[in-house]
């Protein structure tokens, strides 16, 4: 399944756009990118269970930002356009396995681990 760069990127601001308010509201200190492939750093962060990395919150979660966290370089939430097109087959899964990275790399950064993501559909 292949999309251009403009549609890949417009899923994935549209999915930040669609979020609650109050979640939006609170995304401070972060940015999402979009690339075609991870590089070997970022592959290397992958778990096991996983074939392909679609996306890769790296940052400090806002649970673990205390009074002296100021000065710092923006989290980062890199989603990945590549390993997304060959692990859909439709436009409609495409679409749907976007927005469900996005939430996942954005549970990231509310706190939540692999395993309460993964339990919890995203």
């Amino acid at each position: 399944m292949r999309i251009s760069d403009e549609e890949f990127e417009h899923e994935v601001e549209r999915t930040i756009a669609d979020l609650p308010q109050r979640f939006r509201d609170v995304l401070d200190n972060v940015g999402v990118a979009v690339a075609d492939e991870p590089d070997e750093r970022e592959r290397a962060t992958m778990e096991s269970r996983c074939g392909e990395l679609l996306g890769l919150y790296e940052g400090v979660p806002i649970t673990r930002r205390f009074t002296g966290y100021s000065g710092v370089l923006p989290d980062v939430i890199t989603i990945f356009k590549g390993p997304h097109e060959r692990v859909c087959d439709t436009p409609e899964e495409l679409r749907r396995q976007i927005r469900k990275t996005v939430l996942h790399e954005i549970g990231h950064y509310f706190g939540f681990d692999d395993d309460y993501l993964h339990a919890h559909g995203y």
